[in-house]
């Protein structure tokens, strides 16, 4: 993985406290990545929503949607 995505990991960690701010880093993550970097990316979001209280709601995101913004 490059450093862009241990970036947007971080990015994502760091606003994690707000379900609806998670989102919209986790839309320009997308938009910033590679496709292999995105797959990688939506497991990492699957599993670390399920540990989240308030982000378990975004479980079961529409990966597609957040490419098209």
């Amino acid at each position: 993985m490059s450093e862009n995505f241990y970036y947007c990991l971080s990015i994502l960690k760091k606003v994690s406290f707000d379900p609806a701010l998670f989102r919209k880093e986790l839309s320009k993550a997308y938009d910033f990545l590679n496709p292999e970097e995105r797959s990688v990316l939506s497991m990492w979001v699957v599993k670390y929503t399920q540990k989240h209280k308030k982000l378990k709601s975004l479980g079961d995101l529409n990966y597609q949607s957040l490419t098209l913004g």
